[in-house]
Parts: C-alpha cells; structure tokens; sequence
C-alpha cells in the first residue's frame, strides 16, 4: 500500500528543525498482560516496558507502551513477516492479542531544536525535556488528529497516526514551520 507521505518534500530548516516522513514499518498492537509481554519481547527482541508511557529500544525494533497491557511494536518493514511469526510462535497458548497495524499508519520525524516548538503548534503536552523526556511516549492530538508521541532521541520526536491522517498532520506542521518560522 503506498505511504500517504510519498512525495512529500522534507522540510529542513538547517541546525534547526527537520520534518520527514519516516521509513515504511512494520506495526503490530500487542495486548496482553505482564506475561505476555516477556514471552513477546523475547521473541520480538525490545521488551515492552510495564512502565507507563516508556518505549524500549533495541537496534531498530521499539516496543511503545500504549496502555496497561497495550504496546505498539515496530521493526523495519522488510522484517515484518519473520517479526510476526516469531511473534505468534512465542505467545502460542498465551492469552493476547496480536494485531498488524502496518497498513493502518503512517509515521514522521520532526527532530532539531525548533522540534518541541513545531509540535507545540498542534499538540497540547508539555514537549519540555523535563515533563517528556528521551524514552517517553503516549497516546495525545496534534490539531484534531490521534497520535503516538515518542521523544525517540533528545531532540527527536516520532509521531505515528492514522494513514488517512497523514498528510493532514503534514500539512499542519508544515503550515506551522512556514507561518511561525519557528523560533
């Protein structure tokens, strides 16, 4: 299925701010309890984190904590086939769901110091290092649009939507950048 961010230029604003649209991925919601998430993250190889709103990264595989026994699981679109049978191997006779959400979202990158500022212009949290810090994630808005906030790097955010979100949520920080010409 063609990523709804194709074609989009990046917008980069040098030493200051970069929006991109991020690679394609796999996603799978992982639910299930403290169990479950073990027997997932040895499979997986990122254990989802029974800490609120925490990601936990290895190489380039992210288990985000979405809810109490909710994670979002993310590895490169090229492993998700292998992902999703190890997956399913592992938690064979464990009470959980498995669902690939690959297909349903859509990502991009807003990483610099005008990040916090760029996301600011739609989104309600406080993007401070001391309220979000590195490793944080939660579910929040940008504008009107449902989204996983993740501060993946000190001065980088993930936001992960709904496809048909996408290039909405685009425009709006993009709109953002150009209007405010963030500071």
């Amino acid at each position: 299925m063609a990523d709804p961010l194709d074609g989009r230029a990046r917008l980069d604003l040098p030493g200051r701010l970069l929006l991109a649209p991020c690679a394609p991925a796999a996603r799978f919601v992982l639910r299930g309890g403290a169990d479950v998430a073990a027997r997932a993250g040895a499979a997986f190889g990122a254990t989802p984190s029974l800490e609120a709103c925490r990601a936990s990264v290895e190489g380039e595989r992210a288990a985000l904590w979405l809810g109490p026994d909710e994670w979002l699981l993310l590895a490169p679109r090229a492993e998700e086939d292998a992902a999703e049978d190890a997956l399913r191997g592992a938690l064979a006779g464990a009470p959980h769901a498995l669902v690939r959400v690959s297909d349903r979202h859509a990502a991009l990158t807003a990483s610099g110091p005008c990040a916090e500022a760029l996301l600011a212009a739609g989104c309600p949290l406080d993007l401070d290092p001391a309220a979000f810090p590195e490793g944080m994630c939660t579910r929040t808005l940008l504008g009107k649009v449902e989204i996983v906030l993740w501060r993946h790097r000190p001065l980088g955010f993930r936001v992960e939507m709904r496809r048909s979100f996408a290039a909405h949520a685009w425009d709006l920080l993009a709109e953002a950048a150009r209007e405010h010409a963030v500071p």
